[in-house]
């Protein structure tokens, strides 16, 4: 017999790997669904030129002119004009609420001003908040409105100064002005930060206490599954306000992010998003034996929320399927209610359906995991 080496014995070895790692279905699973899901999503969802994006039009004549240009920039594939008002209050709130990215107004005198020749203007609102998202836009207004004027007035082809020079587009970039990245970036941290932290440690907590033997002593006593369960994720909850004061203080004081809504508003939207969190996971560790078994399927619930909720890339930029799926990520509705309450002021009113989806969540989780928990009882 080798001593040193021997084929049957690293036979051997091997079917005993692959049989643990057929008995591991969690791992297995995550070995394959990883790069199959990273591929999907950054092959066919992710896009940093969004179209179509949604625009509101505030116009009070149906002129040639007019129609002119909102033909022309809907041709650019840049803008879906499916909200038009008479006034400019409800363009307000429609951008404040997130539901357009821009707001077009185009004044009654237009054609009047158009006929005289007096350099007639129209206004863009651009929704700033994300500015990678509106920069393609933004970039094809001057030349594409005013070329499209000038053909309507039976001018032809202009050179570009030339054809700027007879239409005023005025762009308001609004709530980031300047352009800065950390304005969106900072605020959209702070959901992925507590979602990394309380998914996983109330998913680890639990699972661990399987692991010692130490769930039978939580079992023997006289509490109920839903008693058990806050008992475990009640002190997560003071977890998630000492990160959430450490990432406020910090966005106000190193990346002055501005902050002009109210404070109570974002707290009620942080105390519903983080209980959904970890009750979240607080199901994943019914499902998972192991830590590191709950680490993966932790993991695998943080990659898609990063990549689809609108956080690194903009959430209008992905196909409607991709929009879909992250509508069903907690983290998703929770960029929407911070960007809105500290980069605009949006105040509950216009977060609520935000809110209520996170409310939602915490149901649908705190549910599940009681199912679960029950049927560990067994």
């Amino acid at each position: 017999m080798n001593r040193f080496f021997s084929f049957n014995r690293l036979r051997a070895l091997l079917m005993k790997e692959f049989i643990q790692m057929r008995r591991d279905r969690i791992t297995f699973a995550m070995m394959l669904g990883v790069p199959l899901m990273l591929l999907i999503l950054f092959g066919y969802a992710i896009n940093n030129d969004p179209k179509r994006l949604p625009a509101a039009l505030v116009v009070t004549s149906n002129d040639n002119y007019t129609r002119a240009i909102v033909s022309a920039l809907e041709v650019t594939g840049y803008y879906r004009f499916d909200h038009v008002v008479d006034s400019a209050e409800e363009a307000e709130q429609l951008i404040t609420r997130g539901d357009v990215s821009f707001v077009v107004t185009i004044p009654s005198d237009f054609a009047r001003r158009v006929a005289r020749g007096d350099n007639p203007q129209i206004l863009i609102e651009a929704d700033a908040t994300d500015p990678s998202a509106s920069s393609g836009a933004i970039s094809t207004l001057s030349t594409v409105a005013a070329q499209a004027l000038l053909r309507e007035q039976g001018l032809g082809q202009v050179a570009g100064a030339a054809a700027r020079s007879n239409l005023d587009v005025v762009v308001h970039r609004r709530y980031n002005p300047e352009g800065i990245s950390q304005y969106n970036i900072v605020p959209g941290l702070l959901g992925v930060i507590l979602q990394m932290t309380m998914v996983m440690m109330t998913s680890m907590a639990l699972t661990r206490e399987t692991e010692r033997g130490t769930m039978e002593n939580l079992l023997a006593m006289p509490a109920s599954p839903s008693e058990i369960m806050l008992g475990k994720v009640l002190p997560f909850l003071a977890v998630g306000a000492v990160q959430v004061t450490v990432v406020l203080i910090a966005a106000k004081l190193l990346f002055k992010v501005p902050f002009a809504g109210a404070l109570p508003v974002l707290l009620v939207a942080i105390l519903a998003f983080v209980l959904a969190l970890v009750l979240l996971g607080y199901t994943i560790s019914t499902a998972a034996r192991t830590q590191m078994q709950a680490m993966q399927l932790t993991f695998f619930f943080f990659l898609p929320s990063i990549l689809l909720s609108g956080f690194m890339f903009p959430y209008r930029g992905m196909p409607v399927w991709a929009q879909n799926l992250g509508e069903l990520l907690p983290l998703t509705h929770f960029n929407r209610i911070i960007r809105a309450v500290m980069l605009k002021g949006a105040d509950f009113a216009a977060i609520s359906t935000e809110v209520t989806w996170l409310c939602g969540f915490i149901l649908f989780f705190a549910a599940i995991a009681l199912l679960r928990f029950r049927r560990t009882l067994d």
